[in-house]
């Protein structure tokens, strides 16, 4: 009994240590929750010209550049946050730059791919000729927003692991407000504005991103911040010290290139259920996705903190302060599950769809994606512990690695061989992913093995 005492009281920390959570965490978590909702926003007004699954599918190439820059970013922000601690300047200018020179080849990569087989990439996903149509139609313009996309992702990872998590808030939400504006105007063609229809919503994203990325140049600039240098600071890397952080970032690229491509197939296998699983899908998907600013903030203060810690070579600290991440995890995601629970019907409602059954779906959609969120809270705080001290490769199998051996076979076999058509009890279903991934990665965090200070392997 005294064990489980001393055990449960190593979850609870003290005072300090919530306001220092508090003071990253809460920029990071308003941004996503702002952005979010204007996320949601923007769903409605594509829903508003029947085009929901139209852009859904054509996002599914983006999703795999979010996921591959997230792990560049990751990567750089690994080396970024514990210079940070260390209070070396030049290391952090390393890293970010080759963050940036990894992160711009990606978006090559992606937009040679969408540029030249975007229209075999959709056929992949839906077969519904209108539906691929406006999706190539939106495809053709965003293949552009690649670029500052993987800008503002790897700034963003920047700021966060100095610390100063408010730039991003505030330059997220003013990119995401002004892609609502640009969107409203060119969607319907309001205020003398060209009604451009789904191509609108392409041209707004892109411009705010565009903006997004001056706002964030501008800002690191005038302010000199640490991690930003000249030119020649930025890519004055040595052979030796690409390699470094290559072996520490690669495996975290890998990890989220499959995780990426294992989730669109999630939307191959679910697509063969039809336009009206598919549109019930995207609707609840996007609605539960709205609750991830906890999750992301929380994620973000776990990589900043325990990376901090490591690059000042407090070991010590860094486990004490994961185990209380752990219990801050089990508060949060109680909390989070029944406000869900309790708005799904509310939140459906708001895309005013005329569908019973995609209303009904919907709504179990969201409450079900809630476990998902409660799982994914626990995962992302034991992936960031990892990540922090480079423990790149088992975060990849643990990541990637459980939802090809588990989620996806799960999926397969429900669709194809049992031929289940009740997408949100499939969905209920292959949570168990997010379990046996939890599981496994307790273990992990508990053996100590992420604990290591990094920054001497650029010396």
């Amino acid at each position: 009994m005294s064990s489980l005492s001393f055990r449960l009281k190593s979850l609870v920390a003290p005072k300090q240590f919530y306001k220092k959570v508090a003071f990253v965490a809460l920029p990071i978590t308003i941004q996503h929750l702002l952005n979010n909702m204007m996320g949601v926003v923007d769903s409605i007004m594509v829903s508003a010209i029947n085009q929901v699954t139209a852009v859904g599918t054509a996002l599914q190439l983006e999703l795999l550049v979010l996921t591959i820059v997230y792990g560049v970013a990751s990567g750089a922000s690994i080396y970024i946050a514990q210079f940070y601690g260390a209070k070396d300047r030049s290391g952090q200018q390393k890293a970010f730059g080759f963050g940036l020179v990894l992160s711009l080849i990606v978006a090559l990569v992606w937009y040679l791919i969408a540029h030249f087989f975007g229209e075999q990439v959709i056929t992949f996903y839906i077969k519904d000729p209108e539906v691929i149509a406006s999706a190539l139609a939106y495809l053709s313009i965003a293949k552009y927003s690649y670029f500052p996309f993987a800008l503002l992702m790897m700034f963003s990872f920047a700021f966060r692991s100095i610390q100063k998590t408010t730039i991003p808030m505030i330059i997220g939400v003013v990119s995401m407000a002004l892609n609502i504006l640009l969107n409203y105007l060119l969607i319907f063609g309001h205020v003398g504005f060209p009604q451009l229809g789904v191509v609108g919503a392409a041209y707004g994203t892109l411009i705010a991103r565009v903006i997004g990325v001056g706002l964030y140049m501008i800002y690191a600039i005038s302010k000199r911040e640490s991690f930003m240098g000249t030119p020649k600071q930025l890519l004055n890397i040595s052979k030796h010290q690409w390699n470094a952080m290559a072996k520490r970032t690669y495996p975290l690229i890998i990890n989220e290139f499959f995780f990426g491509l294992g989730s669109t197939m999630f939307i191959r296998f679910y697509g063969t259920l039809g336009t009206n699983a598919m549109d019930s899908y995207y609707v609840g998907h996007k609605l539960s996705q709205m609750f991830m600013f906890v999750v992301m903030g929380v994620n973000a203060a776990t990589a900043a903190i325990l990376g901090a810690d490591l690059g000042k070579g407090n070991l010590d600290q860094a486990k004490e302060n994961a185990h209380h991440f752990i219990g801050l995890g089990l508060f949060l995601s109680t909390i989070m599950v029944g406000i869900i629970v309790v708005l799904a019907p509310v939140l459906v409602g708001l895309y005013q769809l005329d569908n019973p059954l995609v209303i009904e779906s919907a709504i179990m959609i969201v409450r079900f994606f809630a476990l998902r969120l409660a799982f994914r809270m626990f995962n992302v705080m034991i992936f960031a512990s990892l990540r922090a001290g480079g423990d790149a490769n088992y975060l990849t199998f643990i990541d990637a690695g459980i939802l090809w051996l588990v989620g996806l076979p799960l999926a397969y076999i429900l669709v194809y061989f049992v031929q289940l058509d009740n997408l949100p009890v499939i969905l209920l279903i292959v949570q168990i992913e997010q379990l046996v991934r939890l599981v496994i990665g307790s273990i992990r965090v508990k053996r100590g093995i992420w604990l290591k200070n990094l920054t001497h392997e650029l010396a």
